[in-house]
């Protein structure tokens, strides 16, 4: 058994990590649970007895868990800009590492925590759950396959809603210092799959940021970008949290020589289009939308994990593809701050936007 602390128990840990340690119980222990406000921790730990019968401990000061010689592993759902401190910190104390996305919100830390799991011979591994989508998988056996001949390009779009009451839910919400805007915290999940099935090194990012209708954050409501790659693959990426009145779907396209796919839905859980040379369609074209944009995909990367340290192998999804994404994030930002397109590699901070005013 893998013995596990939840670090955060918030939206994303209440929502689906608890749920997720409920459904690994036969691999995975939940020992302690903890929240700046234990009060949270409490709840989230009342639903693990309620269900398995057994109730984690429940602490306040992640410190004092990371520094328990009884735990094994950590899952991070606290705030973005605190990953990388209790990250480090856990590293540090020689606990396996799965950390909600962003990894990060600098390129630098996101190396350094890269760097110190491999140095410490640690998993590292990053909540992009929706690798683990149906439709996903078999986008992915596809290109894998060879089927699409040569991919021209891809297309992330993301067009969700998110409304004052959700940012004054939390104050570190929409802030430069601990998040940054739609792009980094809701539209990142589709940035990933985009390079992932893109794959290859960029070569530059070209990108614009805009503050449509949400003045009570600092970061961004809309983004837009352009991402050349080096082997003449172009990504498009279009994200915001403007849509009016609520979410509206989540979709990627990839397009190729021979094949070409769109996936939808709520939350890129849906199979819209799927031509190959036989085959016009595909069973997952009426999969239901799931009960929220998380998707289903934390219970497989739990299990995932878990298989990554008993295996000693690479998690399904590694610090190195968390960092993927994040830099293409950071690149739109300083794209767009600078007014030119950013060539790879660079070095960028969500802190470096302080002070910016978008409009």
């Amino acid at each position: 058994m893998l013995r596990m602390a939840l670090i955060g128990c918030g939206r994303i840990g209440t929502k689906k990590h608890i749920e997720a340690l409920i459904q690994n119980t036969d691999r995975i222990e939940t020992v302690v649970l903890c929240d700046i406000e234990r009060e949270r921790a409490e709840k989230c730990a009342e639903i693990i007895e309620k269900r398995i019968g057994r109730k984690p401990e429940v602490e306040k000061d992640y410190v004092k868990i990371l520094k328990r010689g009884d735990i094994d592993a950590v899952a991070i759902a606290a705030e973005s800009g605190k990953h990388y401190e209790i990250t480090m910190e856990a590293l540090t104390n020689n606990k396996h590492v799965l950390v909600e996305k962003p990894i990060a919100l600098s390129t630098k830390h996101a190396s350094e925590m890269i760097e110190l799991s491999k140095e410490k011979n640690l998993k590292l591994g990053v909540c992009f759950q929706n690798r683990f989508n149906p439709p996903i998988q078999e986008l992915r056996k596809k290109i894998e396959e060879g089927a699409f001949g040569k991919i021209h390009y891809g297309v992330a779009t993301i067009r969700w809603n998110r409304n004052e009451e959700y940012y004054k839910q939390a104050n570190w919400r929409g802030t430069w210092a601990q998040d940054g805007g739609a792009l980094m915290n809701q539209c990142t999940h589709n940035i990933d799959l985009l390079q992932w099935m893109l794959g290859g090194e960029i070569e530059e990012v070209y990108g614009i940021i805009k503050n449509f209708n949400h003045p009570y954050i600092e970061a961004e409501d809309f983004g837009g970008a352009i991402v050349k790659f080096k082997d003449g693959k172009v990504g498009i990426i279009e994200g915001t949290t403007t849509i009016y009145p609520k979410n509206l779907h989540e979709k990627l396209g990839i397009f190729g020589e021979k094949g070409t796919v769109v996936i939808g839905g709520l939350a890129v859980n849906r199979i819209e289009e799927w031509r190959f040379k036989g085959e016009e369609g595909h069973p997952f074209m009426n999969l239901p939308d799931p009960d929220t944009v998380y998707g289903f995909g934390h219970v497989p990367l739990y299990k995932d994990f878990y298989e990554a340290i008993e295996k000693d192998r690479k998690p399904y999804i590694s610090g190195e593809d968390g960092k993927k994404a994040v830099e293409i994030v950071l690149a739109i930002y300083k794209s767009a701050l600078e007014g030119k397109p950013v060539k790879f590699p660079f070095n960028f901070s969500t802190n470096d936007m302080k002070g910016v005013i978008l409009k």
